[in-house]
């Protein structure tokens, strides 16, 4: 017999969770908290101390549901989105709850759910999108099928038409490459978009074969409209500024800027006076960050490798990739505290478990949080630290 579940929340990730009769959580996709939804038996997976399921009927919707608006995110499970079908009020209570209990399971903090900041925009904030690509049996070599992956089917490429959260003008951009799909490099894997800030539009072609011969045929077919990770950089501009205001009076003072990329955050830095250096493992991106900010040094290396050499800090920002801090990032900032910390990251359970770390010699003093990324489960958190 069918089970019917009350799903109670919303998980990391952006599965609902409920409870099973026999007291196992369940996680299923595409629900919300107050939804009674019958499961589809075939697809119920029990594990140890957990379950997986698929709905099969909505019994009675939950007061957030609405209709998605994206026809990929129903008719092809797109698996790009995780909260269409939740209202906005509820993707950021969701989010802030996702947060605020992370970081008491993981971090062992006492804290209550964070405050959040909602997006500027909730859709056509993208200013990059990635696509896969299937095929290439065809007489000219063109991929079959370009687009996303179904979340219930990671190895299927659905074709995309529209992607609801992504710019128009990547869109219109696809519009018109999607007839030349022959002219990109064969057999093509990925294909990514992108608008620069000076929003000139960028292709660039993944091939395990031939190099790319004739992109300059391809840019004559689109009337030189192209150029050959910038994503909602309005809201990550928010939160950078808030990251930074939260460290007062910098003038005069040395702040690291660790995993600081182009030097977005530097040059908050700089316009307050301070004396920064900017450090991030990626060349190409120091290179751009050297030339638009001379003021700030920037320095090509992973962080970990060169904070011995750097000069004593009153203060540090740090935006890590989503495996967080380093070890020995963690050691050196526990060993010589700083003043200030300030923990910019785009996973709760990595924040969790660096604060863990850190609060060896450091205490929290305030968490927010930022809805760069409307309609999915992602969610960036600031954190703020000063030394015990």
């Amino acid at each position: 017999m069918n089970e019917i579940v009350t799903m109670t929340g919303i998980a990391v990730g952006g599965d609902g969770v409920g409870r099973l009769s026999d007291g196992r959580v369940v996680f299923v996709p595409r629900t919300v908290p107050g939804d009674r939804i019958r499961l589809r038996e075939d697809s119920l997976q029990r594990h140890r101390n957990f379950a997986r399921a698929e709905v099969g009927e909505i019994v009675e919707a939950g007061p957030g549901r609405v209709t998605p608006p994206c026809p990929h995110y129903v008719a092809d499970h797109c698996g790009g989105c995780q909260l269409q079908h939740l209202a906005y009020d509820g993707q950021l209570a969701a989010k802030r709850s996702i947060v605020g209990e992370t970081l008491r399971r993981l971090g062992k903090l006492q804290i209550e759910d964070p405050e959040i900041v909602e997006a500027l925009e909730e859709w056509r904030y993208r200013s990059k999108i990635s696509m896969a690509a299937k095929g290439g049996e065809g007489r000219q070599g063109a991929a079959t099928v370009v687009g996303l992956h179904a979340y219930d089917r990671p190895n299927f490429v659905f074709p995309l038409a529209d992607c609801h959260i992504t710019d128009f003008k990547l869109m219109a951009l696809w519009r018109e490459l999607r007839p030349r799909l022959a002219l990109l490099p064969q057999p093509l894997t990925r294909l990514t978009l992108r608008l620069d800030r000076e929003e000139r539009r960028h292709i660039i072609a993944e091939s395990a074969g031939e190099p790319w011969l004739n992109a300059d045929e391809l840019r004559r077919a689109m009337h030189g409209s192209i150029d050959g990770e910038i994503v909602n950089p309005g809201m990550g501009s928010v939160t950078r500024r808030w990251a930074v205001d939260q460290l007062g009076d910098v003038r005069s003072q040395t702040v690291w800027d660790l995993y600081g990329g182009i030097g977005d955050t530097a040059a908050i830095l700089v316009e307050r006076g301070a004396n920064v250096v900017s450090v991030d493992a990626d060349e190409k991106a120091v290179s751009w960050g050297r030339e638009r900010l001379p003021a700030a040094r920037f320095i090509a290396a992973r962080a970990e490798d060169v904070l011995a050499t750097l000069p004593p800090p009153h203060a540090v920002v740090m935006n890590p990739p989503r495996g967080g801090l380093h070890w020995d990032v963690s050691l050196r900032l526990t060993s010589e505290p700083v003043a200030k910390l300030i923990y910019i990251s785009c996973d709760p359970a990595t924040l969790a478990r660096d604060l863990a770390r850190l609060n060896v010699n450091y205490d929290v003093k305030a968490v927010r949080a930022f809805d760069l990324f409307p309609q999915t489960a992602h969610v960036e958190t600031v954190a703020v630290l000063e030394a015990a």
